[in-house]
């Protein structure tokens, strides 16, 4: 099944703007909470949890991909979104749904069922989103079938600033760089490491000894490639995670498979 994180299935549109980096991991006391069946729970946040059923599996974390069922509707019954009625379970990164989804997720042992009522502060705020409505508080029913741990970020192993574009490119800026950024017809000097989903790195120029170098915006890399690095100063180390569609998108390329989601660690060296 192809991932749709990064399509534009109404659950999972990214908000460039209303991004929270705070709060992304579950408390502590919340985690370690004794679950029980049919008991509804109202979180510090305001989300409000019940167990339809309990699972006996490991808990995901903020930074890990998941692999569930949903059935979405409005306080009024009314169906917005159901992967249970196309009949395709899905999966995405926790941290990049909305909120109510990022807490509540990581509160469910895998094999659980649950239903969740997000308020619409943690849902799409004042914004109508698709079918929803502004203010909208939402109800979900979610079952978590697996857990995948998320790769860990070896070479640059420093916090950042997330950024995501209208075109689907999450960028995580772990050091600013200097001067003016890269531009259309200079020649781009890059270090970088590329990772699949899973961790497996399938290319890199450290190995090589020597950054890599383009003419930038002449179609020579992918165009997560040239969005990314028309944004970046000399000096800039960013992680870019790169949808299938400005990857190589349904070709396989090498060790890549067809619609894989692609992990770079990127350095900017120099632009002449």
């Amino acid at each position: 099944m192809r991932n749709i994180l990064f399509s534009l299935s109404l659950l999972f549109i990214i908000s460039c703007g209303n991004k929270n980096e705070e709060n992304t991991e579950v408390k502590l006391e919340e985690a370690t909470m004794e679950l029980k069946v049919g008991e509804e729970v109202t979180t510090e946040s305001g989300l409000k949890y019940e167990v339809l059923t309990l699972g006996t599996g490991e808990k995901p974390t903020a930074s890990d991909k998941v692999e569930v069922h949903y059935h979405g509707t409005l306080l009024d019954g009314t169906v917005f979104d159901s992967s249970v009625d196309r009949g395709e379970t899905i999966k995405f990164g926790l941290n990049q749904v909305i909120k109510g989804w990022t807490e509540g997720l990581q509160l469910m042992p895998t094999g659980s069922k649950f239903k969740f009522t997000i308020p619409s502060e943690l849902a799409y705020g004042e914004r109508k989103t698709g079918s929803i409505p502004p203010n909208s508080t939402l109800i979900f029913e979610v079952e978590l079938f697996s857990i995948e741990k998320a790769f860990v970020d070896t070479d640059f192993n420093l916090p950042g600033k997330e950024e995501v574009t209208e075109s689907g490119l999450r960028m995580i800026i772990h050091k600013e760089g200097s001067g003016d950024v890269a531009k259309v017809g200079q020649t781009v000097y890059v270090h970088y490491t590329g990772l699949l989903e899973t961790g497996k790195k399938f290319d890199s120029s450290h190995d090589r000894g020597q950054p890599f170098s383009f003419k930038l915006g002449q179609g020579r890399v992918i165009k997560g490639w040239e969005e990314a690095l028309a944004l970046m100063k000399p000096g800039e180390k960013r992680t870019l995670i790169i949808p299938p569609e400005l990857g190589y998108g349904e070709r396989a390329a090498g060790p890549i498979p067809p619609n894989s989601i692609l992990i770079f660690e990127v350095e900017l060296v120099k632009a002449l």
